[in-house]
């Protein structure tokens, strides 16, 4: 049995963008979506339903910060 070593960015393939809302899926198909007006990512299209929230630097969540918040809810709910 090998270790596992968690989720990276490496695990989320980018879907684009439409109307200004962000999508990335994991290789076991979950969606989850962003916007830079949101401070969260969400599990849905319309940003209703909030999964985790992002930890920013300014003002707006940048991509990467979104990209980081998706990998760390991926990582805690493997725990």
């Amino acid at each position: 049995m090998g270790l596992y070593m968690g989720h990276s960015i490496k695990d989320l393939i980018y879907q684009g963008e439409k109307s200004g809302v962000h999508n990335w899926q994991t290789l076991e198909g979950m969606s989850y979506y962003w916007h830079p007006d949101w401070l969260h990512i969400a599990e849905d299209i319309t940003g209703h339903k909030a999964t985790a929230t992002i930890d920013i630097d300014g003002e707006k969540a940048t991509q990467h910060e979104a990209e980081k918040a998706i990998i760390q809810h991926l990582n805690k709910s493997d725990k």
